[in-house]
């Protein structure tokens, strides 16, 4: 499995693809992720064809839950958190890296 890559990695790899300036490009990643997280926070659902859809999710409380630190019995908020659903094509082309894992064994 590959490394990870940073946002670092993606304004670099961004600058050999385009004629923009690096603080340009920086600028841009950061606007384009603060629109995602806005959207996530008004409830919207933001999807990017051909990569996915990102929505906020309601997960839901429980009275008893443990905390695992301590074992000490707690109740839990409901609350929000944001999923990532990959699209089609996404998902295809991970399933060609499965392929070509398997084929290389």
């Amino acid at each position: 499995m590959a490394g990870k890559i940073t946002k670092a990695d993606l304004i670099n790899a961004t600058i050999n693809s385009s004629d923009l300036s690096k603080k340009d490009i920086s600028l841009l990643i950061d606007v384009f992720f603060a629109q995602i997280k806005d959207a996530l926070i008004q409830g919207n659902v933001v999807e990017l064809r051909g990569f996915g859809t990102f929505e906020p999710k309601l997960r839901k409380g429980r009275e008893k839950a443990r905390n695992p630190k301590t074992g000490e019995s707690v109740s839990v908020q409901d609350r929000y958190t944001a999923v990532f659903k990959p699209g089609k094509d996404l998902k295809e082309s991970l399933q060609n890296l499965i392929n070509k894992i398997d084929e290389s064994k």
